[in-house]
């Protein structure tokens, strides 16, 4: 039977939810080899859904780096014969797989919304267009989260990873979190963004991360106010930023370009507040309020503490 190498990555003392769910997408494949890379990562490991998990636990890993990520990825596929290699679309993820890919010299498909033995099916142009692939060779693949449902809980074996961890070729001077504590946007349930109708970057401040914070949510943003420097380009939805597929999307004071649709399309519930009852965003949102975005928030933030 086919093995299909699984990279799960980490989330505290648990498995990030993108990674459960890519790992019921690598259930329906073969046999699965999950594999978890870092420092102190053995018990967050044993949660990973996989039949078998492979353990690289060692001081050098405890910041990602993708050459030593993708060297260690190597040599757990040729030791276990696998033929396909999944991991989510996250920000490591997009990263690292293509990386994976090259050094294996295998296909790469990433972001792909849909994945089984009888192809993949990836978003193109912005979203207007699902192709489905069916590659006749070794694959690495990286999945959308919330694409698919979780796979099922731990039952399988561990082992720790015994082969070579190469030196860094990376030259670090120093090493600073961002937005630390803060949930990633392509890895968010829930997305609250604010764009130019919100006026002025204090009042991005003022309402959309107070509300987003109530609703533990990530906070994103239009490309309009990321170009007025409101916000940094790590939190731009759509095109020219990151693709998010939550649960729910939020946009507040955003018109709706057909760039930022791009980016969030792919929700499962869109709800949009805006002033203009002809904006774009009502032609996607499953529920609109036109109205007073600096009316509606504040309220919609009070009834959320009290429920």
């Amino acid at each position: 039977m086919t093995s299909v190498v699984l990279v799960g990555e980490v989330d505290g003392d648990g498995i990030k939810d993108v990674s459960q769910q890519v790992a019921g997408v690598a259930a329906g494949m073969g046999d699965v080899i999950g594999l978890i890379i870092g420092k102190d990562v053995s018990k967050a490991a044993m949660k990973l859904a996989a039949g078998k998990v492979v353990i690289a636990d060692d001081e050098a890993l405890e910041y990602y780096d993708p050459g030593r990520y993708a060297a260690i990825i190597s040599q757990v596929v040729a030791k276990n014969n696998a033929t396909k290699v999944l991991m989510g679309a996250t920000t490591m993820g997009k990263d690292l797989g293509p990386r994976v890919a090259a050094e294996l010299g295998w296909g790469y498909l990433g972001d792909c919304l849909e994945a089984n033995n009888e192809g993949f099916v990836r978003p193109n142009f912005a979203g207007k267009l699902l192709a489905k692939s069916k590659p006749d060779g070794p694959l690495v693949a990286s999945i959308r989260n919330n694409a698919y449902p979780a796979g099922e809980s731990w039952s399988g074996s561990v082992e720790n990873f015994t082969g070579d961890i190469p030196d860094s070729t990376l030259n670090t001077t120093s090493i600073e979190k961002i937005g630390a504590g803060t949930i990633e946007l392509t890895e968010a349930n829930i997305v609250v963004s604010g764009g130019r109708g919100l006026e002025n970057p204090e009042n991005y401040e003022k309402l959309i991360r107070p509300l987003a914070a109530t609703m533990r949510a990530a906070a994103g943003a239009s490309r309009a106010i990321v170009d007025a420097g409101w916000v940094p380009h790590s939190h731009q939805v759509g095109q020219t930023g990151k693709t998010v597929t939550p649960d729910l999307y939020l946009a507040i004071g955003i018109s709706g370009a057909i760039q930022h649709l791009g980016g969030m399309s792919g929700s499962k519930f869109i709800a949009a507040i805006n002033k203009d009852p002809e904006a774009p965003i009502f032609k996607v949102a499953d529920y609109g309020i036109v109205g007073d975005l600096f009316e509606i928030v504040p309220v919609l933030k009070t009834k959320l503490e009290n429920q």
